[in-house]
């Protein structure tokens, strides 16, 4: 089986991307509503160049989203995964650890010291993917978000990149 090849996200693939979005929503790691089927993936605020996307076999399969925690000069040398995501048939074949390692020498690549997260604790894959690849519990947030009739958990987690 190929190892997924991860790339620099171009603007052709937002159709991609955005059915990724679609099929892979849940409010197991979402906080806002199910896209819209028309709804743009690149926006303003992250456009191609703030995502990494994984491709098995040519096709798509995956993003992960890097961007700033905030605004602020002073919070600059951070960057924040801001979304991940993988198409369940892709599952298993490597595809989201490679685009969090990916996502770690990118940040690298652009100055960050840290990087950090955020994931809902009752996503318990995903926090143990984070944590095999080093990253630590910083902070919860108690039942930050009401998903589905369930309060949720908000669990920030960071990792050192020097």
């Amino acid at each position: 089986m190929p190892d997924p090849y991860i790339r620099h996200a171009r603007p052709d693939d937002e159709p991609a991307l955005a059915r990724l979005d679609r099929d892979t929503w849940s409010y197991l790691h979402a906080v806002s509503p199910k896209p819209e089927p028309d709804a743009s993936f690149f926006s303003e605020r992250s456009g191609p160049d703030a995502h990494l996307v994984a491709e098995l076999d040519g096709t798509v399969v995956g993003y992960v989203r890097l961007g700033f925690p905030t605004a602020l000069a002073s919070n600059a040398h951070v960057r924040q995964i801001q979304g991940l995501a993988v198409a369940v048939a892709a599952r298993g074949r490597g595809a989201g650890r490679a685009l969090l390692r990916a996502a770690v020498e990118e940040a690298r690549k652009l100055g960050a010291r840290r990087l950090t997260l955020r994931v809902l604790g009752h996503n318990t894959a995903a926090r143990k993917l984070y944590e095999s690849e080093g990253f630590v519990v910083e902070g919860v947030q108690p039942e930050e978000f009401l998903l589905d009739g369930t309060y949720v958990d908000d669990v920030l987690m960071g990792r050192s990149l020097i």
